[in-house]
C-alpha cells in the first residue's frame, strides 16, 4: 500500500548516499544526491565556515557560518557527544537576514559545552557538512565537580570523609593502584597542579606531600631554566648570578625559585600583567588592490602583540605593516595591495587573549572580465570607525593612568609608614643603648643579629643565634615616588657583617629553612623597601611560629649597628624561645635578613608635566570636535596655538579648563580649522593634527524612510531615492543582492547634485532582495540598505506528503509549505479529493493556513488521492497531487521489479519480471500487465481483467509495428492488486536492428592548444548489412598510451564535436564510432595523429601604428610593446645593433605580445633595436631606432663682427653636447631697437657661424643663439649690443592737402551664410560677414520669427562678423535662418537652412 511519495532516491538521501565531492573551502565535504543537477540548481556549500574557538568558562561566544545553494539550504547543528539542548540561557540558533549568517550562540559557556560541533546545510539536491571544535578553559579546580562526574548526585558520606585521607589495605590494590611510583611521577609531570590530588588518590598513593616533594625535585633537575641567560626577559646582578627554576611553565607567570648550590633559598611569584582587548579587530571588506586596516585597542600598554594571518605569523614587510601608537594601546595591521588570495581570518594575540576577524576581498569583476589587472587603489578599507577608536583609546589611557596613579599613591603611603616605624625603632634603640652592661655582649653578637639579604643564600646547616632578629615572611615590592631616583638596594655593603655572623652560626647544630619571598611587581616602580617588626611584634611572631607564614609590614631597615643595639633587653625572650627550638626543631621556618645602612628616601619634584597628551583628531565638516590633555597639576594655565599662532575662545572654538584637564572644543568644524594645534604650559608642550574630512552622509530622516522595505507586485515598478551630502566627487553605486546595477532596459539610474534615484521597471519575483546604495569619496564610504519585495503567485506546496494516520475511520496528512509564497502570507490551503476508480474530484474547501488536514469521511479499504493548492492575496498556486492513500490496513502486495524486455519483434514483445519483496503476508495469485504508447498518458491493460497472468513473464502481441511502448506490472494477492512497478524502458515493436557502418569524411575543422574540432558525414545505410546511426561516440588516445578514452559519456546526435582539455603540443589518435539500438559500429580513425596546437600561422605584427623612431630623455624609462600573431608559439629575440640586448634591458613576453623596457635610460642605450619573431613556419622582424638624449647645454660666448657693410657675422663657441649628439644644431634669433621683439633669422645651423643681412645703421641689435636637438632647445647665449651710429640730417615734412572721402554705402554681405547639418544634442555655429556705413542693424530670424530676444540663442556682431550659436541642437531648431542688415543707405538679406540629424 502506498502511503507517501518516497522514491528510491529519497531513501538514499536519508541514508546520506550520493556523490561525494570536495568544496573550494577547506574542511567542507559535499554530498550530491543526483547524478545530474537541473539547470540553475546547485548543491549547498559554505562560503564561510565556522572556526575553532578556545574560550574561558563563563564568557559568551558563537559559531558563524554562511551557506549558499539553490534551493536555499536548511542549516542544522549537532555535536559529537549527545544532543544540543537549545535554551535561551544556554544555547540558541539564529539567522541574520541582512548578513545571511547562521549562528550557534552560547550566552554563557560551561565546561560541558566543550565538544566537536557539526554544521549541516541541506537542500533537495545535496548536503554540505563541516566541523568546528569548542574548547573551554575551566577556571580553578572543584572537587565537587569531580565527584559529580564520578558519582552524580548520590555521593556516599563515607567517600566524603575518605577524600582527605585514604588508606588502602595491603594486597587489596587493583591494577591502577599497583602502578609504579615512577609512572605516577611521569603522569604528574604532564598534569595541572589542580589535578595532583585526584591522580594520587586514583592510583592509590596516600603520601601526597611526599609525592609533591619528589615531583619538585624532578622538576628542578629536568626543567631547570637559567633565566639569567635570557637577558631580554630577566635582569640580575652582574656580580653574583643566580638561577631561577620556574615551577609552573604553563605561561611566563607563576612561581620562580632561586637555587644556590642545589638549595632552594628564594621563591618569587611573578605575575603577568592582565591584558585584554578593549576594542577587538572587526571584519574588513576591501576592494581588490586596496589596502586593508585591522585595528585593536588594549586595556594596558604593550609594546608588541602577535599578528597572525591564516594561522601564519606576520611581520613588517612590503605586504604587511604593523604599527603601535605612542601610548602602546592602539595596535594596527595594514595589508597592502589586497588580492583575493589574501582573504581569510586574521588574528591578534596579546598574552593569553586573542581576537580574530575576516578579511573579505571583493574581486574587480570589470577588470577581470576584460583580462586586465585592476588599477591600484590608494584608499584604505577599515577606517570607518577611526573616531570611535580614538575615543576608546583615550578612555582606556585615562583609566590606566588613574590606576597607575592609585598604585603610586599606595606605594608612597607604604613608604611613609615604613619611615615612621623606622623612626620609632631608632628611639627604642637609643633607650636600650643606655644599659652599659649589655654593650660588650651586643658587640660580640653584632654579626649574628644582621638580617640576611634576599640576594645572598644561607647554608642549610646554619644555626640561628640567640640574639638574631627574625621575620616569618619578607615581602619585596618596588616603589617609585614621582620621578625621583631609586633608593639603594638593601643588600649592598653588608658582606662584611655576614662574614662576622658566619663563625657564630657554624658553632651551633641547629638548622632553619628560609621562607619564600613573594615579589609583587608594580608597573614603572623601581625602589625597593624591606622591613621588619620590633619589640612585642617580634615576640608575637616567635611565639606563633608553628609552620605558618605571616607577612610583616614593609619598613626601611636601619644600620646593622642599630639592629644590634636593638637586641638589648631581649635576651630572656630569645633564650626561652631558643629552648623551644631545641625541643621542636621543625616547628617553623625562620629567615635572617641582612640589614644595610638606612638611606633616606628623597622625593624630586619633576615640575609640571603632561599625564595625557593631545591625540590627532579627524573631524567631519559641520560636526563638533575636541582636543584634550591633562597636566600633573590643576594650578597651571596654558596657551593654545594653531599653526604657530595663539588662539583664544571665539564663536567657532571654546577653550575650557576643568581641573587638570585642558580642552579645546571646535564647533561645527569648517575646512579652515584643519591644521596643527599645540598646547603649551610651563615650558612643556604637546601637539596634535586636526584633519577635517567631508565623507558622504545621508539625512537621518530620509534614511529612516529609505530603509523601509518596498513592496510591489510582479510587473510593476519600484523607485528608490535618497539625498546626500559630502565632498565631490562622490562615486554613487546601487546594488541589488550584492550585484552592482547599471543603466539597462529595466534599470534607470539618475544622479544629480546631492540626490540619486533608482528606478526598476517590470519587476519579477526573482528581483526581490536587498537594495544597497553605496557612496564613496576620498574621505570614506556611506551605505544605505533597504529591502525590495516583489509579490507573485505562490508555488505549489512541497512534498512528499507525510501520512500521519491512515485508519479505517480517517486519513490525516501533512505537507511542507511552498518553497516561495510569493512574498505574501498564506491565507488558505485548498484541497480536493478523488476516490480511486472514479473520475470526479470532490472539493474539500479552504482549510486555513496550517499545512495539515484530517479527512474523516472515508470508507474502509478505499484508496484516495488528494490535490493541494496554496491561496494567497496574489492568487492560487498550481496543484500538488499526492499518491494513493488507503483507508484501513489491508495488506496489499508491493510492486514487482521493473519489467525487463527479453526480446522485441514487429509483432511481439517478450517481457519478464521478478515477484515483489513484500507479498502482503499471503501468496501471490497472479499479475496484471499494462502498456502505454510513447507520448500518451493512458495506460491500457494487456491481459483481460478477469484473467490474471500466472507466470512471471508474458508475450505482448497486441502491438503496432514501429511504435514505442513501455510496460508496468502489479501483483495480486487475497486483498487485491498492489502497486504497479516502475515503467520499463521504451522499446520499439520491430525486428532487431543491425549496428551502423563507419562514418565518412572524418576531418579536423579547427584546433587550439587545448581543443580539437571534428566533423564527419553520416554513414550509409546498406539494407541487410547496416542500419541508420542514431548517435556517435568520440574517442581519443595519446600516442604514448595504449587505451582509448571516450570523450562523451552521452551519445552525440550531431555530425560535429569539440574535444576539450587537451595537453598543449601533445599528440593524439582520434576516432569516431557510430551507434544505434543494434549496437556500436566499427570505429573510423583519422589517417594520422593530431598535434594539439592551432593551425600554423607565419609570424605577423598586428600593431596598427608602429613608430620606427623614438626619442627618450636620459633618466626616463623607455618602453616598447609590439603585438603579433603566430602559431605555434614563436621564439622571440631582441637585438640591439644586431647584438643581443644587455641584462639591464627587461624583456617581457606574453601570449601575442612582447615588451622591451629600459628602466633608466642613458645615452649609451641609443641604437637600433630589432625584434625577431620566429616559429616553424617562418620569421618576421621589425626595427626601431631609440635615441636617448637630454636637453642640450647652451652654446659658449657669442661674438659679433662686421666684414661687409650692412651685414654682421655672429660666431659662438660650440655647445658641450655637440660632440655627444650628432643631431644637435643651432638657431639664431634677432631683436632690434625698433621692433622690440625677437625674431628667428636662422635655424638648423650645423656650424658655429652665421651672417645676418639687412643691418640698418642707427638701430641697436641683439642676437641670441640656441642649441637644439630632439628633446628641445637649450637656454640662450646672448650677444653684446651692436649699433652703427648714423649722422642726423634735417628732416622736412611736406604735408599733402587732405581731401574728404565719403565712405557711406548700403549693407552688403561679404561672406554669406552656409548650409548646416548638425547632430542632435551638439552645438551649431553660424556666421557671415557684411559691410555697410553707417553700421547696419542686424536681425536674425528663424522661419521669419525674430531671434534677437530669444535667450536660447547667443548672437554677436563684432567688426562686421555676425554669428549665431545654438548650444544644444534639438529637433525644434530645424528650419530656415535669415540675417537682415539695415541702415539708412539700404537693406540686405542672407538666408540658409539648418537640418538636425538624429
Amino acid at each position: 500500500m502506498k502511503k507517501s511519495k518516497v522514491t528510491d532516491q529519497a531513501a538514499d538521501r536519508q541514508k546520506g548516499l550520493g556523490i561525494k565531492k570536495k568544496s573550494k573551502v577547506a574542511g567542507v565535504m559535499i554530498t550530491q544526491f543526483e547524478a545530474e543537477l537541473p539547470e540553475g540548481k546547485t548543491t549547498p556549500d559554505f562560503s564561510r565556515k565556522p572556526i575553532a574557538i578556545t574560550i574561558q568558562e563563563g564568557k559568551s561566544t558563537n559559531f558563524k557560518a554562511i551557506v549558499v545553494g539553490n534551493p536555499k539550504p536548511i542549516v542544522t547543528w549537532t555535536r559529537a557527544n549527545g544532543e544540543i539542548v537549545f535554551h535561551p540561557d544556554t544555547c540558541r540558533q539564529n539567522y541574520n537576514e541582512s548578513s545571511h549568517e547562521h549562528t550557534l550562540e552560547f550566552p554563557k559557556v560551561a565546561p560541558e559545552d566543550a565538544d566537536t560541533y557539526k554544521c549541516y546545510a541541506t537542500n533537495d539536491y545535496g548536503r554540505a557538512v563541516c566541523t568546528a571544535v569548542l574548547n573551554v578553559i575551566e577556571v580553578g579546580f572543584s572537587k565537587a565537580k569531580e565527584l559529580q562526574k564520578t558519582y552524580g548526585d548520590d555521593i556516599p558520606d563515607f567517600l566524603r570523609k575518605k577524600l582527605r585521607k585514604r588508606t588502602i589495605a595491603v594486597g587489596v590494590q587493583d591494577d591502577k593502584m599497583a602502578t609504579s611510583e615512577a609512572k605516577i611521577l611521569e603522569i604528574l609531570m604532564n598534569a595541572d597542579k589542580k589535578d595532583y590530588e585526584r591522580i594520587c588518590a586514583e592510583y592509590g598513593f596516600t603520601n601526597f606531600r611526599g609525592m609533591l616533594k619528589k615531583l619538585k625535585q624532578m622538576k628542578q633537575e629536568e626543567e631547570g631554566m637559567d633565566i639569567a641567560e635570557e637577558s631580554e626577559r630577566f635582569a640580575f646582578d652582574d656580580e653574583v648570578k643566580h638561577s631561577l627554576i620556574q615551577l609552573d611553565k604553563k605561561h611566563d607567570g607563576g612561581l620562580y625559585t632561586k637555587d644556590e648550590e642545589g638549595a632552594s633559598v628564594f621563591t618569587a611569584n611573578f605575575k603577568v600583567p592582565e591584558v585584554d582587548f578593549a576594542l577587538k579587530i572587526q571584519e574588513v571588506k576591501a576592494d581588490e588592490r586596496q589596502d586593508a586596516l585591522f585595528t585593536c585597542v588594549l586595556t594596558a600598554p604593550q609594546n608588541e602583540i602577535k599578528w597572525l594571518g591564516k594561522n601564519e605569523p606576520l611581520s613588517n614587510s612590503e605586504k604587511f605593516e604593523i604599527t603601535v601608537s605612542e601610548d602602546e594601546l592602539i595596535h594596527k595591521l595594514i595589508v597592502r595591495d589586497c588580492s583575493p588570495s589574501d582573504a581569510g581570518i586574521y588574528a591578534a594575540v596579546a598574552g593569553i587573549k586573542s581576537c580574530n576577524a575576516w578579511l573579505v576581498v571583493e574581486e574587480d569583476k570589470e577588470a577581470s572580465s576584460i583580462g586586465k589587472k585592476p588599477a591600484r587603489k590608494n584608499t584604505l578599507a577599515g577606517v570607518e570607525a577611526d573616531a570611535d577608536l580614538l575615543r576608546i583609546a583615550k578612555e582606556q589611557q585615562e583609566r590606566y593612568q588613574l590606576e597607575r596613579d592609585a598604585a603610586e599613591e599606595a606605594a608612597r603611603l607604604k613608604a611613609q609608614a615604613a619611615r615612621k616605624q623606622s623612626v620609632e625603632a631608632k628611639k627604642k634603640v637609643e633607650a636600650v643603648a643606655e644599659e652599659p652592661e649589655r654593650r660588650a655582649s651586643i658587640k660580640g653578637q653584632r654579626s649574628s643579629s644582621i638580617v640576611t639579604d634576599v640576594a645572598d643564600p644561607i647554608e642549610e646547616n646554619e644555626e640561628i643565634g640567640e640574639n638574631s632578629l627574625f621575620m616569618e615572611s619578607v615581602e619585596v615590592d618596588k616603589v617609585t615616588v614621582g620621578d625621583g631616583p631609586p633608593t639603594q638596594d638593601i643588600g649592598e655593603g653588608n658582606d662584611q657583617a655576614e662574614r662576622k655572623a658566619q663563625p657564630k652560626s657554624e658553632k651551633s647544630g641547629k638548622k632553619d629553612k628560609h621562607p619564600k619571598v613573594i615579589a609583587s611587581p608594580i608597573a614603572d616602580d623601581k625602589d625597593i623597601a624591606v622591613g621588619h617588626d620590633h619589640g612585642d611584634e617580634m615576640a608575637k611572631q616567635k611565639g606563633e611560629n608553628s609552620g605558618t607564614t605571616e607577612k610583616c609590614p614593609k619598613v626601611n631597615i636601619p644600620d646593622a649597628r642599630d639592629a644590634a643595639v636593638a637586641k638589648k633587653g631581649k635576651d630572656k625572650v630569645e633564650e626561652s624561645e631558643e629552648e623551644e627550638e631545641d625541643e621542636q626543631p621543625a616547628a617553623g621556618k625562620r629567615v635572617r635578613v641582612r640589614q644595610g645602612p638606612l638611606i633616606e628616601e628623597t622625593i624630586m619634584d619633576p615640575g609640571v608635566h603632561f599625564l595625557i597628551g593631545l591625540n590627532d583628531c579627524k573631524a567631519i565638516i559641520g560636526e563638533d570636535a575636541e582636543l584634550a590633555c591633562k597636566l600633573s597639576t590643576e594650578d597651571c594655565v596654558g596657551i593654545w596655538y594653531k599653526d604657530g599662532e595663539e588662539i583664544k575662545s571665539n564663536e567657532g572654538m571654546t577653550i575650557i579648563k576643568e581641573g587638570s584637564y585642558h580642552k579645546l572644543k571646535l564647533h561645527k568644524v569648517p575646512e579652515e580649522f584643519a591644521g596643527k594645534y599645540k598646547f603649551e604650559a610651563d615650558g612643556r608642550k604637546t601637539e596634535a593634527l586636526v584633519v577635517v574630512e567631508d565623507p558622504p552622509r545621508f539625512d537621518p530622516e530620509e534614511l529612516k524612510t529609505f530603509i523601509t522595505p518596498v513592496t510591489v507586485k510582479k510587473g510593476h515598478r519600484a523607485t528608490f531615492s535618497l539625498s546626500y551630502i559630502g565632498r565631490e566627487p562622490i562615486k554613487v553605486q546601487w546594488f541589488l543582492e550584492g550585484e552592482e546595477l547599471s543603466d539597462e532596459a529595466n534599470i534607470k539610474l539618475e544622479n544629480s547634485d546631492g540626490n540619486t534615484r533608482l528606478l526598476l521597471i517590470k519587476l519579477q519575483r526573482k528581483d526581490s532582495g536587498e537594495v544597497k546604495l553605496k557612496l564613496k569619496n576620498e574621505y570614506g564610504t556611506a551605505e544605505g540598505l533597504t529591502e525590495l519585495i516583489v509579490r507573485d503567485m505562490p508555488t505549489p506546496p512541497m512534498g512528499p506528503v507525510e501520512i500521519v494516520e491512515a485508519s479505517s475511520s480517517a486519513i490525516e496528512i501533512k505537507w511542507r509549505p511552498p518553497k516561495d509564497s510569493g512574498g505574501c502570507q498564506i491565507d488558505n490551503y485548498i484541497l480536493e479529493r478523488q476516490q480511486i476508480g472514479r473520475n470526479t474530484w470532490k472539493k474539500l474547501g479552504p482549510i486555513g493556513p496550517l499545512a495539515k488536514y484530517r479527512d474523516s469521511d472515508v470508507d474502509h479499504g478505499r484508496r484516495y488521492c488528494y490535490r493541494i493548492r496554496v491561496e494567497t492575496e496574489m492568487g492560487t498556486s498550481d496543484m500538488m497531487e499526492t499518491e494513493d492513500i488507503q483507508a484501513g490496513t489491508k495488506a496489499y502486495p508491493g510492486p514487482p521489479s521493473t519489467p525487463k524486455v527479453v526480446s522485441a519483434f514487429k509483432d511481439c514483445i517478450n517481457l519478464s519480471w521478478s515477484p515483489p519483496a513484500n507479498t502482503g503476508g499471503t501468496s501471490i495469485l497472479g499479475y496484471n500487465l499494462e502498456k502505454r504508447k510513447k507520448g500518451s498518458n493512458l495506460w491500457g491493460q494487456v491481459n483481460p481483467s478477469q484473467e490474471m497472468i500466472k507466470a512471471k513473464g508474458f508475450a505482448v502481441k497486441d502491438v503496432v509495428e514501429g511504435m514505442e511502448y513501455e510496460f508496468r506490472v502489479s501483483a495480486i494477492n487475497n486483498s487485491g492488486a498492489g502497486e504497479f512497478s516502475t515503467p520499463s524502458e521504451f522499446v520499439f515493436a520491430r525486428d532487431p536492428k543491425k549496428p551502423p557502418g563507419k562514418v565518412l569524411d572524418l576531418k579536423v575543422t579547427d584546433s587550439s592548444y587545448t581543443t580539437l574540432c571534428l566533423s564527419w558525414v553520416k554513414p550509409k545505410d546498406i539494407e541487410g548489412v547496416t542500419d541508420e546511426a542514431k548517435g556517435y561516440f568520440v574517442e581519443i588516445r595519446p600516442v604514448e598510451d595504449t587505451e582509448w578514452h571516450r570523450c562523451n559519456s552521452n551519445v552525440v546526435t550531431t555530425n560535429f564535436y569539440t574535444v576539450k582539455n587537451l595537453k598543449s603540443m601533445a599528440m593524439y589518435w582520434v576516432r569516431v564510432i557510430a551507434t544505434n539500438d543494434g549496437g556500436e559500429g566499427e570505429p573510423q580513425d583519422l589517417n594520422n595523429y593530431i598535434l594539439a596546437m592551432p593551425p600554423p600561422v607565419r609570424p605577423r605584427f598586428i600593431n596598427s601604428k608602429i613608430k620606427s623612431f623614438m626619442v627618450v630623455q636620459a633618466g626616463n624609462s623607455a618602453r616598447l610593446t609590439l603585438n603579433f600573431e603566430a602559431s605555434p608559439w614563436p621564439e622571440v629575440t631582441w637585438l640591439k645593433d644586431d647584438v643581443p640586448v644587455s641584462r639591464r634591458v627587461t624583456i617581457s613576453n606574453a601570449e601575442g605580445t612582447s615588451q622591451l623596457l629600459i628602466p633608466s635610460a642613458v645615452r649609451s642605450d641609443s641604437g637600433v633595436y630589432t625584434i625577431v619573431v620566429k616559429n616553424i613556419v617562418g620569421q618576421e622582424t621589425f626595427s626601431i631606432e631609440i635615441r636617448v638624449t637630454d636637453e642640450p647645454k647652451p652654446p659658449g660666448p657669442v661674438e659679433i663682427e662686421e666684414n661687409v657693410p650692412g651685414t654682421v657675422t655672429i660666431s659662438w663657441e660650440p655647445s658641450p653636447d655637440e660632440k655627444r649628439d650628432d643631431r644637435l644644431y643651432y638657431m639664431v634669433m634677432k631683436r632690434d631697437s625698433s621692433k622690440r621683439t625677437w625674431n628667428t633669422v636662422a635655424d638648423h645651423i650645423f656650424n658655429n657661424r652665421f651672417t645676418a643681412c639687412s643691418i640698418m645703421p642707427g638701430r641697436e641689435y641683439r642676437f641670441r643663439v640656441y642649441a637644439k636637438n630632439d628633446m628641445g632647445a637649450s637656454k640662450p647665449s646672448e650677444s653684446p649690443k651692436w649699433l652703427i651710429p648714423v649722422k642726423k640730417e634735417k628732416f622736412t615734412v611736406n604735408m599733402p592737402k587732405s581731401q574728404t572721402c565719403n565712405l557711406e554705402c548700403p549693407p552688403r554681405f561679404l561672406v554669406p551664410l552656409k548650409m548646416h547639418v548638425a547632430p542632435q544634442g551638439y552645438e551649431c555655429y553660424m556666421s557671415c560677414a557684411l559691410k555697410g556705413d553707417p553700421t547696419p542693424h542686424v536681425t536674425w530670424l528663424r522661419d521669419n520669427v525674430s531671434l534677437n530676444t530669444n535667450t536660447n540663442y547667443y548672437i554677436s556682431n563684432t567688426c562686421g562678423v555676425c554669428s549665431l550659436l545654438i548650444l544644444r541642437v534639438g529637433s525644434k531648431d530645424t528650419g530656415e535662418y535669415k540675417v537682415v542688415a539695415e541702415n539708412p543707405m539700404g537693406r540686405a538679406e542672407c538666408s540658409t537652412k539648418l537640418t538636425v540629424r538624429e
